[in-house]
């Protein structure tokens, strides 16, 4: 597993505050994918209501909280393909 992938399934779940009511997956472009449903956040490529596709410097700048995820998706950093709704409520726990 990629060390990007490792370093942001444990960012993503310190974040987390609860359960989360949908199922997005993170592809990080060269590096793999991360699953945050119910059941927590993880090192997995599954189906999911929204998909979130960003290169590894944009999805870490949006972890440490320099980019706001919603400023990443207006400029193309950020791509979401699925549920706008459920990635709206992920990206509020992310800012």
């Amino acid at each position: 597993m990629s060390e990007v992938i490792n370093q942001a399934v444990v960012a993503l779940s310190e974040k987390m505050d609860g359960e989360f009511d949908g199922s997005v997956k993170f592809v990080i472009e060269d590096e793999g994918a991360i699953m945050v449903d119910g059941a927590g956040v993880r090192a997995a490529d599954e189906d999911a209501e929204c998909t979130m596709t960003a290169d590894s410097e944009t999805f870490q700048a949006i972890l440490e909280g320099d980019l706001n995820p919603t400023a990443a998706f207006m400029s193309g950093k950020l791509t979401v393909d699925g549920d706008m709704g459920t990635a709206m409520k992920l990206g509020t726990v992310l800012s």
